[in-house]
């Protein structure tokens, strides 16, 4: 046992589990809500607008994986060559991988590095990035996640040598509204409050709640219009999500797009046309539309929703590949606190 876990208190050691390390782990998701409080035994973390991702050492074999269970090591090499030098033989870690633009976490500049299987065309890219971990799930043979989240980060700020593009996600303790007051005048996409003494739990939990200066969500592509005038490729794409099995029409998106992804995406779109409308109702059917079978995930950023559930002045940010169309669903602000 490492000494970081033989000095918890005695009361403590009883939550760590001894076990053979996984080769996965689900990965614990925040709740948004509309709340925003200041309170001593939550802590507040930057909101990161990135990739999730799940760091896996045992020894020298290193995974990298998204929430989904992908393997991301050809993507992001420099990742891989950065956790090797981590001093310590069997580890999980959880964090975000990051691209900048102008200081600020750029998810449409992480895209370069989204779906690369070659870690020569990764580099070439020229899109640095960097990984923020926030959490510690496993390490030497025990399993951490029973401990208070309090520990878990002492015992990852501590023991962890951070080191490259691997860095420490740092935190404010109480005072909530005033960091979410500055996050959002630095144009962050917001912040995570988390639950000083809440365990990990590999699921959706009130435990975390995410604070929003920026609204945005994941939405299902169901078909697309035809272009007009002198745009290439397509008009705009039709947007949902799951609700009760059915897909929901959501809006469309018609902005976002540079003129390499309308070149590039069209063509995978017209590889799942379909003659069938995957969409329960609402969704607009005339000449100029295109259905495909709901297969790609993107990231829209909005300003809000209507009475009618359909976005408004909704935004392309990218496409999403650590998350399936099925799993997509209408993201309801919780205004309670846990």
């Amino acid at each position: 046992m490492s000494t970081w876990l033989k000095n918890l208190p005695k009361d403590l050691q009883k939550n760590l589990l001894k076990k053979s390390m996984p080769s996965f782990e689900q990965p614990m998701l925040a709740t948004l809500t509309t709340r925003y409080f200041s309170d001593k035994d939550w802590i507040f973390e930057r909101k990161f607008d990135g990739a999730r991702c799940l760091i896996f050492k045992d020894k020298n074999t290193i995974f990298l994986k998204s929430r989904n269970n992908k393997i991301l090591n050809n993507a992001y090499p420099e990742l891989v060559t950065a956790t090797k030098k981590l001093k310590v033989n069997q580890v999980i870690l959880d964090g975000e991988i990051v691209a900048f633009h102008n200081k600020i976490t750029s998810f449409e500049k992480l895209q370069a590095r989204f779906g690369i299987t070659s870690t020569h065309k990764a580099l070439q890219t020229n899109v640095k990035i960097y990984i923020y971990i926030f959490d510690i799930l496993y390490l030497d043979g025990y399993d951490l996640t029973l401990l208070p989240l309090e520990y878990r980060k002492t015992i990852l700020k501590n023991y962890i040598n951070f080191n490259g593009p691997i860095r420490y996600t740092v935190h404010k303790s109480n005072f909530g509204k005033q960091f979410f007051k500055k996050a959002c005048q630095q144009h962050w996409e917001g912040l995570i409050a988390k639950k000083r003494d809440g365990i990990y739990v590999h699921s959706r939990s009130p435990l975390w709640l995410k604070f929003k200066c920026i609204q945005e969500q994941e939405m299902v592509i169901g078909g697309y219009t035809l272009p007009e005038n002198s745009r290439i490729g397509f008009g705009s794409l039709l947007l949902g999500y799951y609700k009760n099995n059915k897909l929901m029409y959501a809006g469309k998106v018609g902005t976002g797009f540079s003129d390499e992804f309308l070149k590039t995406f069209i063509a995978k779109l017209k590889k799942i046309t379909s003659n069938k409308n995957y969409f329960s109702s609402n969704s607009m059917e005339d000449d100029k539309t295109i259905f495909v079978k709901p297969k790609y995930v993107a990231q829209i950023g909005f300003s809000n929703w209507t009475k009618h559930n359909i976005l408004r002045q909704p935004r392309f940010k990218g496409l999403r590949d650590d998350k399936n169309a099925r799993e997509v669903i209408k993201e309801i602000a919780s205004k309670k606190m846990s």
